[in-house]
């Protein structure tokens, strides 16, 4: 099939995109505005296929995405463009209305426009990839997330999702337009973007610096390798039934405070100094509205599409801090000579 791929040279999109070329016979059209996270390095070893194509424009800009889907006939779009950082959200909210509610309007008129005029039968989806912030926090420790907990954001950036996955259930049932959506959790990996906080306390640690933890770092997220989400997302694109919600998560609860002490003791192991890495960390004032505790419930995956992650946290972090150790002086380096320097966001 030929897949629309939105956002496809971000941290989650990339990698899509590589499992879609490398592992599937499937076309794709990388669609991407390449502002300071989208990254064309991420996809270096798929660049040549003759199966891939990449088209610099805004999701916001409606004729040019018809012009897109009219040259390329996507049977899917895969929607994973958005502004995703929520300290960044905090500090600037008005980029993340934009993209990610004024650009899934502009997407969701286009695929609808496109899928009304052609014949019946003509396979099409649409899929909109969002986050399990929508769900706001947990409160007690043996919660979890589901398809039908309530939508509860605290942050600019999970406010605008919410609104985003919103619009999609709208056209859905108005519209009859096909649709799936997936709710993931924290997700980590190769090419991740230094500012989350798993690249940042690697490349801080490295570096020298302090190894910045907000709060008391008792925060607990559900972390999923960055591959077993591409796969799953490949999986509900082509598999998952038109009009639900599937939740994606790694079973890997973990405080941040956890996640920050096993990368500084992997560091030591691969890469020893004097003193142990775990002294660089040091306890800053909290983000703004910062949820506690997240938590995905993925049976229904498991159970209708036969999806599980194939990496512990354990497998995974290590795979993690070895690749930025192999590319600290390249696509790192590369990344932190454009405008973001590795500064606190999220102050506001």
């Amino acid at each position: 099939m030929k897949i629309i791929v939105t956002g496809g040279a971000g941290f989650i999109g990339s990698s899509v995109i590589r499992y879609l070329i490398q592992c599937t016979d499937h076309e794709v059209l990388n669609i991407d505005k390449l502002t300071y996270a989208g990254n064309l390095e991420s996809l270096e070893e798929v660049k040549d296929s003759s199966r891939y194509q990449f088209a610099q424009l805004d999701i916001c800009d409606k004729v040019r995405v018809e012009r897109a889907f009219k040259n390329f006939k996507p049977n899917i779009v895969m929607h994973l463009a958005a502004e995703s950082h929520v300290d960044r959200s905090i500090d600037g909210p008005g980029e993340f209305m934009q993209t990610n509610i004024i650009g899934t309007y502009t997407l969701l008129e286009v695929a609808r426009n496109y899928y009304t005029k052609n014949e019946e039968g003509f396979f099409f989806k649409f899929h909109q990839i969002s986050t399990d912030e929508v769900y706001g926090d947990l409160e007690g420790p043996e919660d979890l997330f589901t398809e039908e907990t309530p939508y509860a954001p605290s942050s600019p950036y999970s406010a605008s999702k919410a609104s985003s996955d919103h619009l999609v259930r709208a056209w859905s049932r108005t519209y009859d337009l096909p649709t799936v959506i997936t709710n993931c959790s924290n997700n980590y990996g190769p090419y991740h973007f230094p500012e989350k906080l798993i690249p940042l306390v690697i490349l801080n640690a490295l570096a020298g610096k302090e190894l910045p933890v907000y709060g008391d770092g008792k925060q607990v997220r559900d972390w999923l390798y960055v591959e077993d989400h591409a796969r799953a997302l490949v999986k509900v694109a082509t598999e998952g039934k038109n009009g639900e919600t599937y939740n994606i998560g790694g079973h890997n609860e973990k405080q941040n405070i956890e996640v920050v002490k096993m990368i500084c003791s992997i560091l030591d192991e691969l890469v020893p100094k004097e003193q142990p890495y775990a002294e660089q960390i040091t306890f800053v004032k909290d983000r703004p509205g910062h949820d506690l505790r997240y938590a995905i419930d993925a049976t229904k995956i498991q159970r209708e599409l036969g999806w599980t992650p194939q990496e512990t946290f354990e497998t995974g972090i290590r795979k993690t801090v070895e690749w930025y150790l192999v590319h600290k002086n390249t696509w790192c380096q590369n990344v932190l000579n454009g405008s973001y320097q590795m500064e606190r966001l999220g102050n506001s």
